[in-house]
């Protein structure tokens, strides 16, 4: 390749600095984790959305059940999604103990859903039940509000405790000869 008047080659692409680039270099890594995660929690929510509604509308399932059950489902399908495809570069050191405590973690976030759900469909809809007690408060009380707060503390919970990045490598153990004097 020839070089310009300005020294770069031609063909190659100019490198960028400047705050947005440093950022990137930063938490670009991060990024790529949490869009990973996004995709894998946005097929998740899907079928916890499809199932909760196809549970309380089409099978009368009292809605808390349904979405303990719906959840239960979807976080089965987030772990193997998280465990294989986000955080696949991570260390695997347990994954019995992987699995306990993503399920631990999720029924933390399903804690946080429910809680979300039953605050609006029992607490404020014995205030106002002709708002409060139909499917699209029930809906976004459990899948806008309890799944967003839910979706926050599950990144965070995942990441650092369930996958988390692998620590420095063990140092090898060091042994002495005694035939050779040391």
């Amino acid at each position: 390749m020839a070089a310009t008047m300005t020294g770069e080659q031609k063909g190659s692409r100019p490198t960028r600095s400047g705050p947005l680039r440093a950022l990137f270099d930063r938490f670009g890594h991060l990024i790529h984790e949490m869009s990973k995660f996004a995709t894998v929690g946005g097929i998740a929510f899907l079928l916890d959305f499809a199932l909760f509604n196809y549970l309380t509308v089409m099978q009368g399932l009292e809605q808390v059940t349904a979405k303990t059950i719906s959840t239960v489902i979807a976080a089965t399908i987030a772990f193997v999604g998280n465990r294989f495809w986000t955080w696949r570069h991570r260390q695997r050191n347990n994954p019995a103990r992987e699995y306990a405590l993503f399920f631990f973690f999720n029924g933390v976030g399903l804690g946080i859903a429910v809680a979300c759900l039953a605050i609006s469909r029992y607490g404020l809809g014995s205030l106002w039940p002709e708002v409060f007690r139909t499917p699209l408060a029930d809906n976004i009380a459990s899948f806008i509000v309890g799944t967003g707060l839910g979706t926050l503390f599950r990144f965070w919970s995942y990441r650092r405790f369930v996958f988390p990045e692998a620590g420095t490598p063990a140092v090898p153990e060091v042994t002495y000869d005694r035939d050779h004097g040391a």
